[in-house]
């Protein structure tokens, strides 16, 4: 599965998600040890952090 990342990578300090795709610093650093199930999951919540 391909990652939410858009190669603009900035973490909000208010929120903590990134301001380019949505995640927070840990789903980031966890994306490659996610199922894809889990994967989806935080796909399909994305749009409503950004």
């Amino acid at each position: 599965m391909i990652s939410p990342c858009t190669l603009i990578c900035s973490i909000d300090l208010k929120t903590g998600f990134c301001l380019g795709c949505g995640r927070t610093g840990d789903e980031i650093a966890g994306w490659t040890g996610f199922t894809d199930d889990e994967r989806v999951q935080l796909i399909d919540l994305l749009p409503t952090r950004l």
